[in-house]
């Protein structure tokens, strides 16, 4: 791991042409070297995400997460934007594939940029890192419990989400999915119809399920933190975009 890092409260330009609030982090070294977007999860652009940054820094690789809520509540808390965000049926599918694709086009700019770059999302950012997986051009996407990338969308659900299923032919990269053996949204047996659908068409992948993990297990600041899987699922991610990002 790299000690001495950069990390900065920056702006890109998101969907539509958007001004929005990211964090980066990078190792403080020259180099060339693969670049990872963090798509945060439901709660939002949190410190926990951050850190998340930070960890890839350090691992090696420049790393940012755009504030997905920056147009609906910039400045604003982090519980507080998620709820309002949430209340509004959460982020829009084609505005998120925008927003993302500043984020690529900003990692792929830097002078340190090898060109490689890959997307990792936790909880509805699981979800969305397929969903860019399928809609951009990516060298690697990894889904940390993201739930409706297949199944069907309970009703009353708050978000106005629908299931992935017609991106699978057109995957762009190889997929890494992380997945909790206790979660219900995803529960497993949508996973492994995941699995299935992929392995049929042919598109590369890896699923790996946790036995005594729910959902949001990587989450350091929840009930829900499983050390032990976490662990594992580190280095299953980080081998994954070693081989994919270079």
């Amino acid at each position: 791991m790299r000690g001495d890092l950069r990390a900065e409260t920056i702006a890109i330009t998101g969907d539509g042409g958007a001004q929005l609030e990211a964090y980066s982090a990078s190792p403080a070294d020259a180099g060339s070297r693969g670049g990872v977007v963090v798509i945060h999860h439901l709660p939002g652009y949190d410190l926990a995400t951050k850190e998340i940054v930070r960890r890839f820094a350090a691992e090696g690789y420049d790393a940012v997460c755009v504030n997905l809520y920056s147009r609906e509540a910039p400045g604003r808390d982090p519980d507080d934007a998620a709820a309002l965000v949430r209340s509004q049926g959460g982020v829009p599918d084609e505005r998120l594939v925008g927003d993302v694709a500043g984020a690529v086009a900003w990692l792929r700019a830097l002078p340190t940029s090898n060109g490689r770059v890959g997307t990792i999302g936790y909880c509805s950012g699981g979800r969305q890192s397929f969903l860019c997986a399928g809609s951009l051009d990516i060298d690697a996407a990894v889904d940390c419990y993201g739930a409706f990338v297949v199944g069907d969308v309970p009703d009353g659900f708050p978000l106005k989400v629908t299931s992935l299923e017609h991106l699978v032919p057109s995957l762009r990269c190889p997929v890494l999915g992380l997945f909790g053996a206790d979660d219900t949204y995803p529960p497993p047996a949508d996973m492994e119809r995941l699995d299935a659908l992929l392995t049929e068409a042919g598109k590369p992948h890896s699923f790996h399920y946790f036995e005594g993990a729910g959902h949001a297990f990587f989450s350091v600041d929840r009930p829900s933190y499983r050390p032990e899987a976490a662990k594992e699922g580190w280095k299953l991610l980080l081998d994954f975009y070693a081989e994919h990002l270079g």
